[in-house]
């Protein structure tokens, strides 16, 4: 699809200089950065992302590292 966006001049050209350095179309590369941005905030892709780091992590609750994140999750607005 065919579309069109405006971007600051600033950011245009970084990414034009990125395009050239990757060796990637400007098209390719403005692509490849919106996937990235829309699955880092697609709430499920970011719950399975922190899924796969507890399950590396493991179980090793400690009480003291429990009790300061509930405290700072009560906190956070969400």
């Amino acid at each position: 699809m065919k579309t069109e966006v405006s971007i600051p001049d600033d950011i245009f050209r970084g990414a034009e200089r990125l395009a050239r350095r990757s060796k990637k179309s400007r098209s390719r590369l403005f692509s490849d950065a919106l996937r990235e941005y829309v699955a880092r905030h697609a709430s499920e892709e970011i719950t399975k992302a922190m899924n796969r780091a507890c399950a590396v992590v493991g179980d090793t609750r400690d009480p003291f590292v429990s009790t300061a994140a509930r405290r700072a999750l009560k906190r956070i607005e969400w």
